[in-house]
């Protein structure tokens, strides 16, 4: 019985570990997402730098993480819902390293801007930042928490989410052809719209894999929307 409550204490410990990092992982990604819509708003290459050159950080916690989640399961063979919650981890890891990419095409594109007049249709882009921060938080909090009722709530967000980028891209669309001598900002505004909604995708995700975690539920294709293959978008 005491060997049990050891080798338990130690895969907790393990586990918990684990947890806090992608916590840190998810913090770093926030505060680079933050930073390059900063730069954006404020026209700001130093904070469009800080996004990009921190990316490297994220992509070194995120091997870490890989590293440590399989070392826990070649170590103590997790079931059930062990098993769920150290998968699960792994998978939040992945999807946080892909929002962190976001900031940086981001970052870049902001940048591009900052170097010609500013544009007004920028302010499409804050309340978009601010919904998809807010699920990304909130996905993050379900996680850590293990709270399911918290993590149905993100999927039908997302939502709205994808209209507001269907606005923004109909508004600049116009905008193109009244002021075609913009179109390449109006472009790299439309990426960022874009590299935004699919924030808001990979904070779905990381709210199905918390469901997953807590209560053994697969929620994911539940009325989801047509697929479209994620590729790099053109620089302009």
């Amino acid at each position: 019985m005491e060997e049990k409550r050891h080798i338990l204490g130690t895969f907790d410990e393990a586990l918990r570990s684990l947890r806090e990092n992608v916590l840190m992982m998810a913090s770093l990604t926030e505060r680079n997402l933050n930073h390059a819509i900063a730069g954006l708003l404020q026209r700001d290459d130093e904070l469009c730098a800080l996004s990009i050159a921190d990316d490297a950080e994220i992509d070194e916690l995120e091997k870490q993480i890989d590293k440590d989640g399989i070392d826990v399961l070649l170590r103590f063979q997790p079931v059930a819902s062990d098993l769920r919650r150290v998968v699960s981890a792994i998978k939040m890891n992945s999807n946080l390293e892909r929002v962190a990419d976001q900031a940086v095409s981001i970052g870049r594109r902001a940048r591009k801007l900052n170097q010609h007049p500013p544009l007004q249709e920028i302010e499409l882009i804050d309340p978009m930042h601010r919904h998809a921060v807010a699920m990304l938080r909130d996905s993050v909090d379900a996680y850590m928490r293990e709270d399911a009722a918290l993590a149905r709530e993100i999927k039908p967000r997302d939502k709205a989410l994808d209209e507001m980028n269907s606005n923004a891209g109909r508004t600049l669309t116009e905008r193109m052809g009244d002021n075609p001598e913009q179109l390449r900002g109006y472009l790299n505004l439309m990426f960022i719209a874009r590299c935004l909604e699919r924030v808001g995708d990979h904070a779905t995700n990381i709210a199905e894999d918390a469901v997953y975690a807590v209560a053994a539920e697969d929620i994911r294709h539940m009325h989801k929307k047509p697929a479209i293959e994620e590729q790099h978008s053109p620089e302009v």
